[in-house]
């Protein structure tokens, strides 16, 4: 079943993860906004479940070392569905009998 989190529950949850994961590394908010090269307000409203561009979360993401979870998003795709289609279909093949066997 599909997840039905809104917008502002995912950002609540993106939020709350960063905030642990910033306070395990034992900086605070200005360190973290310091490190990120990005304003307090950004940190905080990351954080807050506010939002933030882009830019400035996977400048977050960055400086706690966790620009991995970009990723996560959007996996590459190892064989194209359509080359799949288009590929040819193996031909079958048949064991066939070792020499000297007697058939039953």
């Amino acid at each position: 079943m599909a997840d039905q989190r809104n917008i502002s529950e995912w950002q609540a949850e993106l939020g709350r993860h960063l905030r642990d994961l910033r306070l395990r590394q034992n900086i605070d908010q200005r360190q973290l906004a310091d490190q990120a090269g990005v304003a307090l307000n950004v940190v905080k409203g990351l954080e807050g479940g506010k939002g933030a561009t882009v830019t400035s979360l996977i400048k977050v993401l960055r400086a706690l070392g966790r620009e991995e979870w970009l990723g996560t998003l959007a996996p590459p795709v190892s064989v194209s569905p359509l080359q799949m289609l288009k590929a040819k279909k193996p031909t079958r093949q048949r064991a066939s009998p070792s020499r000297g066997a007697t058939r039953v």
